[in-house]
C-alpha cells in the first residue's frame, strides 16, 4: 500500500489503543501516552518500508523487485525491527522514557503500539497483487490478496477524516478534512475514480465527520466506525475479486480447453468493487507453450460495462470485448522449453523469475505484465543487455518461485 494508507490507518489505530487503556494518572501524563502511542504506531506502520535502502544491492531492477517487500516485511524479521524501534524511542525521548519506568499501562501501550503497526502494515501490503512473503524462511511462496488498489482513497477517507476531525484546531481541522476530499475529487476529474464511487467516498467522510463530532475529544466511536468502513471494504472487495476470478477462468478454460489456467492477478480499481484489471497465465504442457493475457472485468456488466470503468485505467482505446464483462488489452504466447533453458543458462534471469509473476518474454528483455507501463516503460523490466557482461549475482534472496509452475514440466 500506499504510505498514506499505511500512516492513517496506523495512526487511527494508535489513537484507538490510546482511548482503550486505562487514564494515566494526571493530565500530563496522559498527553506523553497519547503522543508517544501516535508516534510508536505510526513508525511501526511505515519502518518495514525502510528495505529501500537495501536496494542497491542488486543492480536495477533486481535491488526493487527482490528486496522491497522483502525481509523488512516478514514475521520473522518484524521482531527485530520493533526492538530497534522501542529501543529509539526509549533512548531518545527522555519523557516517554520516565513514562515508561512508571506506568504498566504506558508500557503496554507502547508494545501494543508497535505490535499492531507491522501487523497492519503487513496485513495491507498483502491486499493487493503485487505481493508479500511474510513466513519467510519458513515459507517462501509470494502471497497475493488481488482484492485492493494500491493507492487506495477509501482508507485515506476512513482513516484520515476522523483524525482530521479530532485535531484542536479549528482551520486545521478544516483544512485536512477538505485535502482528503479534494484529493479524490482530483483524481475523479482525471478519469481514476467514477463519480459514483466519488459520492460514495464523500458521504462516508460525512458519516464520520458526524460521529467523530458527536463523540467528543477522547471518544472512541468515530475510530471503531472507521476500522468498521474499513473492514467491510475489504470484505467487498475479497469477493467482488473472487467473482471476476471465477468470471475470468469461466472465459479462459472455454476458449482454450487445452490449456491450464495457473494463475490470474487481479488489481482492483480504486473504490470500485466492479471493475478489475487482470494479468493471466496459462499453460499446455502438451503443445509446449503458455499463454498471457491482460485485460479489464466487470463483475456487473449490466450495471458498468467494462467500456464505462474509469478512463484513466480501463485503456478503452485497447479494449477487444472477448465476452461479456470481458475484454482484453493484449494476448501472447511463449515457448517453454525457451523460458526453462533460459532460466537454466540465464542467472540473472533466474534471479528475476524469483519476483515474476506474469512473464513476458522476448529475446530483448523480461516484463511482469501485471504493472501499467509509464513514459520510462515498466519498472519490472530486465533488459538482457545490461546484465550481458555481468558475473552472477550475490545478495539474491531465496524467495520462492512464482511461476515455478511454468519453469519445471509437469
Amino acid at each position: 500500500m500506499d504510505n498514506l494508507s499505511h500512516s492513517v490507518a496506523s495512526l487511527a489505530a494508535g489513537a484507538l489503543l490510546h482511548r482503550s487503556l486505562p487514564p494515566e494518572s494526571d493530565s500530563q501524563k496522559q498527553g506523553i501516552r497519547h503522543r508517544m502511542m501516535l508516534i510508536a504506531c505510526w513508525l511501526a506502520g511505515n519502518f518495514p518500508d525502510l528495505d529501500l535502502v537495501l536496494t542497491p544491492l542488486l543492480p536495477a531492477p533486481l535491488g526493487y523487485l527482490l528486496h522491497h517487500r522483502g525481509h523488512t516485511h516478514t514475521v520473522l524479521y518484524a521482531l527485530p525491527q520493533a526492538l530497534l524501534l522501542a529501543a529509539l524511542l526509549y533512548l531518545l525521548w527522555p519523557a516517554a522514557r520516565r513514562l515508561l519506568k512508571q506506568s504498566a499501562s504506558a508500557r503496554l501501550g507502547l508494545l501494543l503500539s508497535i505490535a499492531t503497526g507491522f501487523a497492519l502494515h503487513l496485513m495491507m501490503d498483502y491486499l493487493n497483487s503485487y505481493g508479500i512473503h511474510p513466513f519467510y524462511p519458513v515459507d517462501a511462496r509470494w502471497l497475493y490478496g488481488d482484492m485492493v488498489f494500491i493507492l487506495e482513497p477509501v482508507f485515506w477517507i476512513a482513516f484520515g477524516m476522523t483524525l482530521a476531525w479530532m485535531v484542536r484546531l479549528r482551520a486545521l481541522k478544516i483544512l485536512l478534512a477538505a485535502l482528503l476530499i479534494g484529493v479524490p475529487l482530483y483524481f475523479t476529474t482525471r478519469g481514476f475514480l467514477s463519480w459514483p464511487s466519488f459520492a460514495v467516498l464523500s458521504g462516508m467522510a460525512l458519516v464520520l465527520g458526524v460521529v467523530q463530532q458527536r463523540c467528543g475529544e477522547r471518544g472512541r466511536g468515530g475510530l471503531l466506525l472507521s476500522f468498521v468502513f474499513a473492514l467491510v471494504f475489504v470484505g467487498v472487495q475479497h469477493q467482488a475479486s473472487q467473482r471476476s476470478k471465477d468470471m475470468l477462468a469461466a472465459h479462459l478454460r472455454a476458449a482454450d480447453p487445452a490449456t491450464r489456467v495457473l494463475d490470474m492477478s487481479m488489481s482492483a480499481f480504486p473504490a470500485n468493487p466492479l471493475c478489475w484489471a487482470f494479468a493471466s497465465v496459462e499453460s499446455n504442457e502438451a503443445a509446449g507453450t503458455y499463454a498471457l493475457k491482460r485485460g479489464i472485468v466487470s463483475i456487473a456488466p449490466e450495471l458498468v460495462p467494462v467500456a464505462a470503468c474509469p478512463v484513466a485505467l480501463a485503456d478503452t482505446a485497447a479494449q477487444q470485448p472477448v465476452a461479456t464483462g470481458i475484454a482484453l488489452f493484449s494476448q501472447e504466447q511463449g515457448d517453454l522449453k525457451a523460458l526453462r533453458r533460459l532460466r537454466s543458462e540465464n542467472c540473472h534471469f533466474d534471479a528475476w523469475m524469483r519476483f515474476a509473476r506474469v512473464p513476458s518474454v522476448n529475446a530483448e528483455q523480461a516484463t511482469d505484465i501485471r504493472f501499467a507501463t509509464s513514459p520510462r516503460g515498466n519498472f519490472s523490466t530486465l533488459r538482457f543487455a545490461d546484465f550481458a557482461n555481468r558475473a552472477c549475482l550475490p545478495n539474491v534472496p531465496a524467495w520462492a518461485y512464482p511461476r515455478h509452475d511454468l519453469l519445471t514440466p509437469r
